[in-house]
């Protein structure tokens, strides 16, 4: 895969302030900055551009713990002022205002972009959307059509250097009136995790650097519980929690002895994800394995090591 250079300017020199970031040969133009840096940001000649925006806040009942929002609008600034009014939304703390350099986005191109991305973050299930409806995909023309696509696959780089990952996934489907284009992200080989007995029998793999358990997956339908010195009771706890978080999102649905996974779910390592797949403690790097036989842990030794890892 050809590298990419992005270009990241921190406009007041702190981190936690406004954000700029582009890609070289890239006509897109992104600032970001926390809601507290509004009024700066509404200054700056892009907020005075025709463009699209995200609306990002927490949400403990949102999967991923993200609430979003995706608008388009003539011009920016004035949108943002409506959604920070006493009537406007009260979720979001963080702003994400998406236009072009050279001032070539119109409004049918917004309008696109704006229904592609609501329907890639609603694929993705990285976040609860706060649109109340889905828009549809005005007709370009062919050409248009392209420039966007094109635009949207820059986007799905540079969000989540953001930190902003409500469009990352397996992979991202991109319609066109007349085709469709399917854009894979870097994935492993295919992982497995199955206790028969239970009836558990789940599937992973490591997407873009972060793995993954698929939609489909059984898992336990609770996480054991018992006497535990403080250490391992401390883990459990946080396993329980994020099971029943997991439960409460409808990430999980429970059918009796076991729990299905309704859509892809990113953990924060193999051996959380186990664990929530398992009901227990769980060593990740040993416990899923490939269809060859190939531990997590073994094969993220590959071409490090120059002894070749051996099925088990």
């Amino acid at each position: 895969m050809a590298g990419k250079q992005v270009k990241l300017f921190l406009v007041e020199g702190t981190p936690g302030g406004l954000t700029t970031a582009e890609i070289t040969n890239w006509t897109g133009h992104i600032v970001t900055g926390p809601r507290s840096r509004l009024a700066e940001l509404l200054d700056r000649e892009e907020a005075k551009r025709t463009g699209v925006y995200l609306l990002l806040g927490d949400d403990p009942e949102a999967p991923a713990g993200v609430r979003c929002y995706i608008g388009e609008a003539d011009e920016v600034r004035t949108r943002l002022k409506e959604h920070h009014s006493v009537r406007g939304k009260e979720f979001w703390d963080r702003v994400v205002v998406i236009t072009s350099k050279d001032a070539n986005l119109t409004k049918s191109h917004c309008r696109y972009l704006e229904a592609k991305l609501i329907a890639l973050a609603s694929a993705a299930g990285r976040s609860l959307l706060d649109n109340s409806t889905k828009p549809p995909t005005p007709l370009l023309p062919e050409a248009d059509v392209s420039d966007m696509d094109y635009f949207i696959d820059q986007l799905k780089i540079v969000l989540p250097v953001l930190g902003v990952n409500v469009l990352r996934g397996r992979n991202t489907t991109v319609v066109a009136p007349e085709t469709t284009t399917t854009v894979p992200a870097v994935l492993s080989p295919e992982f497995h995790l199955t206790v028969p007995k239970r009836g558990i029998s789940a599937r992973a793999m490591q997407v873009d650097g972060e793995f993954t358990v698929l939609e489909g997956s059984l898992a336990a339908s609770e996480v054991r519980t018992g006497t535990f010195a403080r250490s391992t009771a401390a883990a459990y706890d946080a396993f329980r929690d994020l099971h029943h978080k997991l439960v409460d999102d409808g990430s999980l649905s429970l059918d009796n002895s076991t729990a299905k996974f309704t859509r892809d779910v990113v953990f924060s390592s193999p051996s959380t994800a186990g664990a929530i797949v398992t009901g227990r403690s769980c060593n990740g790097r040993v416990s899923w394995v490939t269809d060859d036989g190939l531990t997590f842990g073994q094969w993220e030794q590959l071409g490090v090591n120059d002894e070749q890892p051996h099925s088990q």
